[in-house]
């Protein structure tokens, strides 16, 4: 397999939104009256989107669907107001996609988090997205991942089979939405989960640095 394109997760993969997301979230808490987490407990609750983030943030016991809802509708609230406060690419990001656009590989971006603030996000930082192809967040038509129709269709959107894709992600999530998509799925070790997770989920390359991934494409030609 010579790879041709390369699909990335956003959170905890191409940008550090761990404390915007966790700070957020403790706002909501904290209006309720319920205990705050440590922001580093939030690496376990992030990357299956903000209706589980919630959930598993919620105090054991709550399972209203109504309270789960009214937090996830103040979550958006007090995220989309304060996303950018201290989420960065991670260190050597920027540079790597640079990299792989000028060798011609297509890029694309696919994460749970909703798709208008996906797109922002991107957009923000990584040359308001000219360097990928396709991007796509949830809300966009698809079945949020590990569901591989979302990297299915940006296979299809970028004129490229899956199978010539390498997808870089950071959680088991990831992993297992590239092992259903019939792409190379590499851990991203710089993110919010552990080698264990990752390959537990069928991770056939781990990297620990956003610079491998150009070696990498290169070892295949």
């Amino acid at each position: 397999m010579t790879p041709r394109a390369v699909i990335f997760d956003l959170d905890g993969t191409l940008v550090d939104s761990l404390a915007d997301l966790g700070e957020s979230v403790n706002v909501v808490l904290a209006e309720r009256g319920l205990e705050p987490h440590p922001l580093d407990t939030y690496r376990a609750l992030i990357g299956d989107g903000i209706v589980s983030l919630v959930r598993r943030a919620l105090a054991p016991g709550i399972e209203s669907a109504t309270i789960v809802e009214e937090c996830v509708k103040r979550v958006r609230e007090v995220y989309g107001g304060r996303w950018d406060r201290k989420t960065r690419p991670y260190p050597g990001v920027v540079a790597t996609v640079a990299a792989l656009h000028e060798l011609g590989v297509a890029l694309a971006v696919l994460s749970n988090k909703p798709h208008a603030l996906t797109r922002v996000i991107v957009e923000r930082f990584f040359d308001r997205g000219c360097s990928f192809r396709a991007i796509l967040g949830a809300e966009a038509g698809f079945p949020r991942k590990p569901s591989p129709q979302g990297a299915l269709e940006l296979a299809r959107l970028c004129g490229i089979a899956p199978e010539r894709f390498l997808y870089v992600g950071d959680t088991a999530t990831d992993m297992r939405t590239a092992v259903a998509a019939a792409m190379w799925p590499i851990g991203a070790l710089w993110g919010f989960r552990d080698a264990a997770e990752l390959c537990a989920a069928g991770a056939a390359t781990l990297v620990a640095h956003p610079s491998e991934i150009i070696e990498l494409v290169g070892s295949f030609h």
